[in-house]
């Protein structure tokens, strides 16, 4: 049988079209008009012989062999940046301190910090993971290169990332009667999620009490199994024995923004890369909503 190879130049287009939500924006990012990268995509097409995109509405969406063909394709181009950035960083040194919130410690860290590390074996990885006021804290003083931080994207040099939806997350079959306090499980504050949940309870005038507070993430995903009430996070990280409860008052987005220290090595900006790049996988497989 003959075998096809792919022009990984149309998979670069497809994936990053799914990341920006459009083929517009991804024309403005690839540095090519809207109808070129419309051709590439009927190119691609009739290299597989199937349809990849269908209409939606006013827009495109992806067909089920569209979808199958974008998670090869984010897996291809990982691996081949991974292998242009080995090649090319094989003379980096140096230790870059990064910080980032305890969400991802158990999601997407490992795989980014893996892939930095095989690209780049003469760099020092010092990671901290911690609560958002000790990381802007570190980053302040001088002791972080790299933070991933909840919000403050008003911080100046603040990138922003993504903007997250919060939820309200407990288990299915918690009961919240609708005369008694909602018992929350939270960290002490300063915290944006706590702030972000008091407000919209206040806002409906629904009462509420504290009934588990940690300083670690893992306590409040424990707490919240147990069923001893609802959390307020995002969905990074959430087990899976958790829902999102619905039947409670909206909560606003949160940002997630990348900070980096103005004294940036070449090797602080290849993590950089790398770290946002792992988002957007993540997000595009569907991370979040």
């Amino acid at each position: 049988m003959r075998l096809t190879n792919l022009d990984m130049d149309l998979l670069r287009t497809l994936a990053t079209a799914m990341e920006l939500g459009g083929f517009a924006r991804a024309a403005a990012r690839l540095g090519r008009s809207q109808s070129a990268v419309s051709l590439q995509m009927r190119k691609l097409e009739e290299h597989l012989g199937v349809p990849l995109l269908r209409k939606q509405g006013r827009g495109l969406a992806l067909t089920e062999a569209g979808d199958v063909v974008l998670s090869y394709a984010r897996r291809i181009l990982a691996l081949n940046d991974e292998t242009v950035a080995a090649v090319r960083g094989l003379d980096l040194s140096g230790a870059v301190r990064l910080g980032l919130p305890q969400d991802f410690a158990e999601t997407w860290l490992p795989d980014a910090l893996g892939r930095f590390a095989r690209a780049h074996p003469q760099i020092r990885i010092e990671a901290r993971v911690d609560r958002n006021a000790a990381l802007l804290d570190d980053l302040t003083g001088g002791r972080l290169d790299l933070a991933l931080l909840w919000g403050e994207e008003t911080r100046p040099g603040a990138e922003l990332l993504a903007r997250l939806p919060i939820h309200w997350i407990g288990r299915g079959d918690l009961v919240l009667a609708e005369g008694e306090p909602l018992p929350l499980i939270v960290f002490a504050p300063p915290c944006a999620f706590r702030a972000a949940g008091l407000a919209a309870l206040d806002g409906v005038g629904r009462s509420w009490r504290l009934s588990f507070t940690s300083p670690a993430l893992a306590g409040l995903w424990a707490a919240a199994t147990a069923g001893l009430g609802v959390t307020i996070r995002t969905r990074v990280g959430m087990p899976a024995t958790l829902k999102l409860r619905e039947d409670l008052p909206a909560l606003p987005d949160i940002a997630l923004t990348l900070h980096q220290t103005a004294s940036s090595t070449p090797a602080v900006a290849r993590l950089r890369d790398i770290l946002v790049q792992t988002l957007a996988d993540s997000l595009g497989q569907g991370l979040a909503a």
